[in-house]
């Protein structure tokens, strides 16, 4: 299952980093693109994890999630 969350607040390639550990640390995450430049993460999962705990995971890095 692939989800794409647009996140704002993403300034460069650390952010990036920072957002893709913290999506990539989550059980059932099986891969994460994420893009300062585009604003977003597309999130492939196993189907396991809710949106929901994907935006908390990227809230709590100090961003925010749009749309």
């Amino acid at each position: 299952m692939e989800i794409t969350l647009k996140i704002d607040g993403m300034m460069c390639s650390g952010c990036e980093k920072r957002v893709h550990n913290a999506l990539m640390a989550l059980s059932g995450v099986t891969a994460a693109e994420v893009s300062h430049e585009k604003g977003t993460a597309v999130v492939t999962t196993d189907g396991t994890v809710e949106k929901s705990a994907l935006e908390t995971a990227v809230l709590n890095q100090g961003y925010d999630i749009v749309g």
